[in-house]
């Protein structure tokens, strides 16, 4: 028996629920073969694209449906999510906001605006939107917790305690910083680039295994930088946040050691 287009796309948002990506496009596929132009069919097909991280691919789905429904805000915000994780920070706002003019009540433009405010310093802003964000769907948009300077020190100053004391002199030489956001350069520098919310820290400089006598530009300081606004965002609890915080440093003083991402990994690092 044939199912209809709104039976296929029920199916398509439970498999998605439950993280069967594949079917969930299988599904859209059997709608937008029948009705190249079904929206419902393109934003449940952008939708799944973006939770796999094909953010190009869901780029284009999105603009389907904003091609066929100039006034679907979920699509706007969903449109600002990927030009953001792809460090298109203009067009994103003009995103977010295109979503907040088409619907005032959407609490996914409002947590991707804060994220924007936080790139332009605009804190309270950024706090005001996560706060809008919260109020209208606290269960997927919870608040950030606080992280603040103190706490960061005494997180790091644990995390040095506890490594050995030949490895705690060379890390002397080593800057652990603390910035709010990683600037667009740093994200561009992966490829493709690094989403600019997901960078919890990097290390910068020369590690330990790379270091040479013969060399001595590799003698230079390193340094670690820890991103506040992002290791707050991630952390849905106080717990939580510190957890991150200490495995982010963990993660860092790893790079300096001469670890790549596979060793780090293996380790519970990443």
């Amino acid at each position: 028996m044939s199912r209809t287009p709104d039976e296929l796309l029920d199916h398509a948002e439970q498999a998605l629920d439950r993280g069967d990506v594949d079917a969930c496009l299988a599904f859209c596929q059997r709608v937008l073969d029948a009705d190249p132009h079904h929206t419902s069919a393109h934003y449940l097909r952008a939708e799944a694209l973006r939770d796999v991280g094909a953010i190009e691919d869901a780029e284009d789905a999105y603009r389907a449906v904003i091609q066929r429904d100039p006034h679907h805000s979920a699509s706007f915000s969903g449109l600002g999510a990927v030009l953001f994780d792809q460090v298109r920070f203009d067009e994103a706002r003009t995103a977010c906001l295109r979503a907040l003019r088409a619907d005032d009540g959407n609490p996914e433009a409002y947590y991707w605006r804060a994220m924007l405010r936080e790139r332009r310093s605009d804190f309270r802003g950024a706090l005001r939107d996560y706060r809008r964000a919260y109020t209208l769907d606290p269960e997927r948009f919870p608040m950030p917790e606080t992280l603040d300077d103190a706490t960061v020190e005494a997180i790091v100053s644990d995390v040095l305690l506890s490594l050995h004391p030949a490895l705690r002199s060379y890390l002397a030489q080593v800057v652990i910083l603390l910035e709010e956001v990683p600037d667009a350069d740093l994200c561009l520098q992966y490829d493709p680039p690094a989403p600019p919310g997901e960078i919890l820290g990097v290390f910068s400089g020369t590690s330990l295994a790379d270091r040479s006598l013969d060399d001595p530009w590799t003698g230079l300081p390193s340094s670690i930088v820890l991103f506040r606004r992002n290791l707050e965002r991630i952390a849905w609890d106080r717990e939580k946040l510190v957890d991150e915080l200490r495995i982010t440093v963990f993660h860092e003083v790893g790079h300096f050691l001469g670890l790549d991402e596979d060793d780090l990994e293996k380790r519970g690092l990443d």
